[in-house]
């Protein structure tokens, strides 16, 4: 069994419950709102929404953001299968940048999740084009 394609919500190690707050609001953007772009992923795409390139050129495509600091390839599978992809208005594109944070699992278990978000992905938005980000920051 890959752990990395293994979905899995990460452990609470602030002990407030953040990670599934952020889920929850993210779960409840995906069926209020009507995106044509969603970027998911780690903190990367997270720290998006705060840039210029966001605001200038990217919100007029009334983008979401469901990036995550620290989220591994198995927490963001979690997240997809637990409600990010259940949109009422399915977007246009998909941008996907994961897998810095797989600590200590080897590439091909990173590539096992990374294919393991495409699938889900694609199985739940056919019609969506998905863009797959790769990071040069990819540890292991």
């Amino acid at each position: 069994m890959n752990p990395a394609a293994t979905p899995v919500a990460p452990e609470d190690v602030q002990g407030d419950a953040r990670w599934l707050s952020l889920h929850e609001r993210y779960v409840s953007e995906a069926k209020e709102r009507e995106p044509e772009v969603v970027f998911i992923g780690d903190s990367i795409i997270q720290s998006l929404e705060h840039t210029e390139i966001w605001e200038k050129k990217l919100s007029q495509f009334h983008c979401l953001n469901f990036g995550v600091g620290g989220d591994a390839t198995q927490h963001v599978l979690w997240r997809l299968e637990n409600g990010e992809l259940d949109f009422t208005s399915p977007p246009k594109v998909i941008v996907l940048l994961c897998g810095t944070n797989n600590h200590g699992h080897t590439a091909e278990q990173v590539v096992g999740g990374i294919e393991a978000i495409l699938r889900i992905t694609s199985e739940k938005h056919p019609q969506a084009h998905v863009i797959l980000l790769v990071s040069r920051f990819v540890r292991n």
